[in-house]
C-alpha cells in the first residue's frame, strides 16, 4: 500500500488526486500539505512537508512554482520521492530539480496524462516510418480562452517526441503569416487555438500524397492529470534516486 502525501491538497487538483487515491486499492492518503486547510480535508494536514510527522512513501505536488524550492529541500531532507506536477518552473528551479534528483527519486513530465505519454511513444514510431516517406507534420492544439501560454507545453512535448523519431531535428514553425512562401519540407508546423472552456485537445497530422494520418488526444477534464500522477506515485515509491518521467511509467 503506497502512502501518499499531497502537496497542494486544498486546491482543485489536490481534491481530485485525493478522490482518486481513495478509490485506488493500492494506495492511501497519508497526509496533505498546503498554506491553508480546506474544510473538507479529512486526513492529517500540515503547512509544509518539512513539518509533516505522518509517515508517507511519496509526495505528489500540484501547487505553484514559488512553493517548489522549499518542497525540494523538504523532500530531500526527509528522503521522500517526489512526483512534481507543477509547471512554469524557472531554469534555476529546473537545475535544482536535477540536483535534488541525485538525493531522491523525482518524476517530472510536461504532461501527466497517461494518454498523452502513450501518444508521444506512438508518434516517435510514426515519424520514423512516415517522415522518410515524405509526409508533412503539423500539430494543432486547442485550449480554453483563459490559457496564457501558446503553444501549449504539451504541443511542444509532442513535437519533441516526433523529432526523437527523426534522423535530424526539424525546426518548429509557429506562424506562417510572417512569410509568404511554400511550406518547408523539413519543419513541424504548430498552431494554437484559444476558445471557450476547452480543457485540452491536441492533434498531430501526418499529411502525405493522397493519404492523411491523424493522431488526436482530447482531455475532457483535468482528472486525467491527477490519475497519471497517482500512477506515477505508485511507480516512484521505493525507486532509487534519479530523474524519471512518464514514459517509464507506461513502459
Amino acid at each position: 500500500m503506497v502512502k501518499v502525501i499531497m502537496h497542494g491538497c486544498s486546491g482543485k487538483m489536490g481534491h481530485v488526486v485525493a478522490d482518486i487515491v481513495n478509490s485506488d486499492p493500492d494506495c492511501v492518503m497519508a497526509a496533505g500539505v498546503d498554506i491553508a486547510k480546506a474544510e473538507d480535508i479529512d486526513f492529517d494536514f500540515y503547512t509544509s512537508v518539512g513539518e509533516c510527522e505522518t509517515c508517507g512513501d511519496v509526495v505528489i505536488d500540484f501547487s505553484t512554482s514559488k512553493a517548489v524550492d522549499k518542497l525540494l529541500e523538504d523532500c530531500a531532507a526527509k528522503k521522500l520521492p517526489l512526483v512534481l506536477c507543477t509547471t512554469g518552473l524557472s531554469e534555476e528551479q529546473l537545475a535544482k530539480v536535477e540536483e535534488t534528483s541525485k538525493v531522491i527519486p523525482i518524476l517530472r513530465s510536461a504532461n501527466m496524462s497517461l494518454g498523452i505519454n502513450l501518444l508521444s511513444k506512438l508518434l516517435k514510431q510514426a515519424a520514423q516510418v512516415l517522415s522518410p516517406a515524405g509526409f508533412d507534420i503539423e500539430i494543432v492544439e486547442r485550449h480554453h480562452n483563459q490559457k496564457l501560454d501558446a503553444p501549449s507545453g504539451t504541443a511542444i512535448a509532442l513535437a519533441d517526441a516526433v523529432n526523437e523519431g527523426l534522423e535530424e531535428r526539424f525546426p518548429y514553425n509557429f506562424d506562417r503569416s510572417k512569410d509568404r512562401k511554400k511550406r518547408e519540407r523539413k519543419e513541424i508546423g504548430i498552431v494554437a487555438v484559444r476558445g471557450g472552456n476547452i480543457v485540452g485537445d491536441h492533434e498531430v497530422i501526418f499529411a502525405g500524397q493522397d493519404e492523411v494520418i491523424e493522431f488526436r488526444h482530447t482531455a475532457n477534464s483535468k482528472a486525467i492529470f491527477a490519475k497519471g500522477a497517482v500512477e506515477a506515485a505508485k511507480f516512484l515509491a521505493g525507486k532509487e534516486p534519479g530523474l524519471y518521467d512518464m514514459s517509464q511509467v507506461i513502459g
